[in-house]
């Protein structure tokens, strides 16, 4: 099978393409496997809106559902068993990936419970339970780029876990993400783990910034403000990319930690599906591609960057001062950034937790409905 040369593209830029989904019936049908013979697929994301969607369409667990509620399995315990399940076979399907990137990628993300946002200890334990129960090299842990979830993120490193560090939406906490990270390789270090097993990224969201952003200079509604709308989210990933080659490229902190063999934590574009009709679909794809990067990316927004993306090579790389004068702008004209990263934080934990309640909900009903 040949692959879709614009994804092709995309990834001899630097970009590693994961998809930002998973459900059973795309391991079962062979669809996985399609998407990385065909639109170079290096990678899968899960969330508990992925999950919350894949358990209440269609049949694929019924039977898995029944023969748990047969042996008198609760619902947090089929939710584990389910998930890890299907995150477990498709680390079997992309460690062929994984072995030709020495690890960098073929990576699969599971998420801690996101009830467990504000608990770091509670945090830690779930991520090293999740580890030892998928029991795959391949897997990466996700855990929310919290003020809770910073201690835990250098604590699960430590042990040698490697992470998907997510909802992060300033270049702020970003830099906090990044310190978490190094603090997690020291401790490692210290406690004998090999260093160039453990990876990271820092998923940094990138729609939902402009969504949030737009909305206030709607409101706000003067020709300035309306000359900054959708340019804030790209500016954002274009100031954490040049934060992490500060850190990252020749800083002082990582050196030590690089010649023992560390790798670094790659910037990851996170909600990368574009919101707005009015923008570009592709948006969120071609403006951001960088060496070192990850972009994961719903199924549509594949099929589109396969369909018409344009790939030129880097966009980001030299661009820092022109995305800090777009945030320069934004501040002039009366946009709290603080409150907006601050709002986008918690949307996005409550979220995750209502997905994750819908889920219990109606895997309880299922559970409920085979022991009639």
């Amino acid at each position: 099978m040949t692959q879709n040369p614009h994804l092709a593209a995309l990834s001899a830029a630097g970009v590693s393409v994961w998809l930002d989904d998973l459900s059973r019936q795309r391991l079962q049908s062979g669809n996985l496997q399609e998407l990385i013979d065909t639109k170079s697929i290096v990678g899968v994301t899960t969330n508990p809106s992925i999950f919350q969607a894949a358990l209440s369409h269609g049949d694929a667990y019924d039977a898995q559902v029944a023969e748990l509620a047969e042996r008198g399995a609760d619902v947090d315990a089929t939710i584990r068993t389910v998930t890890t399940d299907d995150v477990r076979n498709a680390c079997d399907v992309l460690a062929p990936q994984w072995e030709a990137s020495s690890g960098v990628d073929g990576r699969v993300s599971i998420e801690v419970d996101p009830r467990l946002a504000h608990e770091t200890d509670k945090t830690v334990q779930q991520a090293i339970e999740l580890w030892k129960i998928v029991d795959r090299p391949n897997l990466l842990i996700k855990i929310p780029a919290t003020k809770a979830g910073l201690p835990a993120i250098t604590a699960v490193l430590a042990e040698g876990i490697s992470v998907n560090v997510t909802l992060i939406f300033s270049v702020e906490r970003h830099r906090e993400v990044m310190d978490a990270y190094l603090a997690g390789l020291e401790k490692a270090r210290e406690a004998g783990h090999d260093l160039s097993k453990i990876h990271s990224v820092a998923s940094f969201f990138v729609s939902r910034v402009d969504t949030e952003i737009d909305k206030r200079l709607e409101k706000i509604g003067s020709d300035d403000a309306k000359a900054l709308l959708g340019k804030a989210g790209v500016a954002n990933a274009r100031l954490a990319y040049a934060a992490y080659q500060e850190v990252f490229i020749g800083g002082d902190r990582f050196a030590p930690l690089e010649a023992a063999g560390a790798r670094v934590q790659r910037p990851l574009w996170a909600s990368t599906g574009v919101k707005n009709p009015d923008y570009s679909d592709t948006l969120y794809v071609t403006e951001l591609v960088a060496p070192n990067t990850v972009n994961t990316m719903p199924e549509k927004t594949i099929d589109a960057v396969a369909d018409h993306g344009e790939v030129t090579g880097d966009t980001i790389t030299g661009t820092a001062a022109l995305a800090q004068e777009v945030f320069d702008k934004l501040e002039a004209i009366g946009i709290d950034l603080t409150d907006v990263f601050l709002v986008l934080e918690d949307e996005g934990v409550d979220k995750f937790e209502a997905s994750w309640k819908e889920l219990l909900d109606a895997t309880q009903a299922q559970l409920d409905s085979a022991t009639k």
